[in-house]
């Protein structure tokens, strides 16, 4: 016996075997069976069903098949998970129905802001919003909101417009600019019906949805897990105000395309590399916040670089800034 088989033995979960308990059941597993008396110091084996008892001599202990107590063990492992979901779950709603309490309490009124978890809760009650919505639906969608999801997302989403655009809303939508010819943003204007608009810009703020003017909803945490639904006027008042502002600085994708011109051989997309360059941005930085990857953003800046005949990073800048180029925006 090694000193592992003899050392005393700790609780521990299903999620792992002890030392003593893998060298008996690689032991069982060889030989076909065990004793009770050798499981005595592995009580876990016989706990995890990895052993059972022999069906024709009560002192023996026979092993479960590996994969079977793969499965069983997983399975714990499942169960365990959901009862865990189900308990962050209370919690929120234990919570939720608190701050609510706090905010009328406070003010004497409902609450004006719900944190909303888990993105099938968040989905459903933004469907159940634009189930009853009449009027006009705003939205501002980043680049990664259209890298990623399934597209029975999308599907989802395109059913739920529609269904607005058919009881005569509005629908006006906010991309950047590397989303102008994305598959799902394409196909998306190739099958709504009914008074739609979309227009890009180089950099726009996070998600962002306003119903009727009256109820909004934009990401509570960075994997967007988490959201907030807003209803404090004040607040949507603000949001609609970004929103409009935005839109009028913005290019026009549908239902009429414009294209931004090519100014002496720097077209729009290297003009607003160009501006974060100087700002003092990084690669990684121009592109995350242009919606682009780095490798793309880097392309970029060589071209940029080639046509102003610049050749490092700070005669880069120092070209920019002579060529001109930015005073030619807006």
């Amino acid at each position: 016996m090694t000193a592992e088989a003899n050392a005393p033995h700790t609780e521990h979960g299903p999620d792992e075997l002890c030392p003593a308990g893998a060298l008996l059941y690689r032991r069982a597993l060889g030989e076909g069976r065990v004793t009770v008396t050798d499981a005595t110091a592995t009580p876990c084996l016989v706990d995890f069903g990895l052993l059972q008892p022999s069906l024709d001599d009560p002192d023996r202990l026979d092993p479960v098949a590996p994969v079977v107590g793969l499965h069983r063990l997983l399975r714990m492992s499942q169960e365990r998970i959901a009862d865990e979901r189900r308990r962050e779950e209370r919690l929120t709603e234990t919570f939720t129905a608190l701050m609510r309490t706090a905010s009328q309490s406070a003010t004497g009124e409902a609450s004006t802001l719900r944190v909303l978890s888990g993105k099938e809760r968040i989905d459903r009650t933004i469907g159940d919003v634009m189930a009853v919505a009449t009027d006009q639906v705003l939205t501002i969608q980043p680049h990664s909101t259209h890298v990623g999801p399934h597209p029975r997302v999308h599907e989802a989403a395109l059913a739920r417009d529609q269904a607005l655009l058919d009881r005569g809303g509005r629908i006006r939508t906010l991309y950047q600019h590397t989303l102008r010819h994305a598959p799902t943003v394409l196909a998306r204007y190739e099958l709504l019906r009914g008074d739609v608009e979309a227009r890009t810009l180089d950099e726009v703020t996070e998600r962002l949805i306003v119903v009727d003017r009256t109820v909004a909803f934009i990401p509570a945490s960075a994997d967007r897990s988490l959201a907030l639904e807003v209803r404090h006027p004040a607040l949507i008042a603000y949001f609609v105000n970004t929103f409009d502002r935005l839109w009028h600085l913005a290019t026009p994708m549908h239902p009429q395309a414009v294209h931004q011109p090519t100014l002496n051989g720097i077209t729009p997309r290297q003009r607003a590399i160009a501006a974060l360059l100087i700002e003092g941005h990084t690669d990684s930085d121009i592109a995350d916040r242009l919606g682009m990857n780095v490798r793309t953003a880097r392309v970029h800046i060589a071209k940029l670089a080639a046509t102003l005949g610049s050749e490092s990073r700070a005669q880069l800048g120092y070209l920019i800034g002579q060529s001109g180029i930015l005073d030619r925006e807006g």
